[in-house]
C-alpha cells in the first residue's frame, strides 16, 4: 500500500494568470485560494483549489518561458495532462455543457479501462486536460 494520500497540486504555466484562473473558477467552480505577486525571480502565482484537497499552483510566465508543442505527446514538457475527477456521469455531462459554454475545444465522452468515463478537453491556454468520472 502506498503511504502517500493522493496528489497535493500539480503545477502549471499561464501567460495570462487572472485569464486562467476565471476560466477554472467559470467551468470547475475552483476559486483562488492564495495569490502572491511576482518576487525577485519567483513569477507571479495561484493556487486554485480543486477540491478533495488537491489544487492547480499557476504560475505567470511569459510565453519564451514555455517549452512545448502542446498539439503532441512528449513535446507537451514534463507533464503531458492531468485528469480531474467528478463523482458521476451527470456531473462530468455538466462539465461537458461548461466546457462547451467556455469555447473549450471538447472531445467525446467515451468509457476508458472498462470503469471510466473520460473527456478530454483543452484548457485555456491550449493544454489538454481529462475530466473522469466512475461507470456505474
Amino acid at each position: 500500500m502506498p503511504i502517500t494520500t493522493g496528489f497535493n497540486h500539480i503545477a502549471t504555466l499561464t501567460t495570462d494568470l487572472d485569464r486562467c484562473t476565471a476560466w477554472y473558477d467559470r467551468v470547475f467552480e475552483a476559486p483562488v485560494v492564495f495569490e502572491m505577486a511576482a518576487e525577485g525571480d519567483h513569477p507571479r502565482m495561484a493556487i486554485v483549489d480543486l477540491g478533495a484537497g488537491a489544487a492547480l499552483n499557476i504560475f505567470e510566465v511569459d510565453e519564451a518561458s514555455i517549452i512545448g508543442e502542446q498539439r503532441r505527446i512528449g513535446a507537451r514538457g514534463a507533464i503531458d495532462h492531468f485528469g480531474l475527477a467528478v463523482p458521476d456521469h451527470a456531473t462530468l455531462e455538466a462539465v461537458r455543457d461548461r466546457l462547451v459554454d467556455a469555447g473549450a475545444d471538447v472531445g467525446d465522452l467515451q468509457v476508458l479501462g472498462g470503469d471510466t468515463w473520460s473527456l478530454f478537453f483543452r484548457d485555456v491556454d491550449g493544454m489538454e486536460l481529462e475530466v473522469c468520472a466512475p461507470v456505474a
